[in-house]
């Protein structure tokens, strides 16, 4: 691991959490503006166009959610950065009979927290 990234972990030990997502399948990709890291976003494809994606902008400030085929978002938490990868993380896969299905909104631009 790079130093800046050994010294962000040292300093955010909840930036692990990252580490667990990456290690479960997911894409992470770092937001900058001006030169500073300014949010991390991820996303994790499912077969049949189900998507879940996460936004970070600091450990207290996160939010993910899982959208359906048709765009509609099913699953959705805000919160601590530990908050929404536990949620992201434990929520069963879109084929499984108990993962959510219920369009609660939909979505017709970019999400963004």
């Amino acid at each position: 691991m790079p130093m800046e990234g050994a010294a962000a972990l040292a300093e955010f030990p909840e930036l692990r959490r990252l580490v667990d997502l990456i290690n479960a399948g997911w894409r992470l990709l770092p937001v900058s503006a001006g030169g500073e890291l300014v949010e991390v976003r991820g996303m994790r494809a499912w077969p049949q166009d189900w998507v879940d994606t996460i936004v970070v902008r600091f450990t207290t400030d996160a939010a993910g959610l899982r959208c359906g085929p048709s765009g509609g978002v099913v699953w959705e938490r805000v919160g601590d950065l530990t908050e929404v990868v536990d949620g992201l993380l434990t929520l069963p896969p879109p084929s499984d009979p108990d993962a959510p299905q219920l369009v609660l909104r939909s979505t017709t631009e970019l999400w963004t927290p």
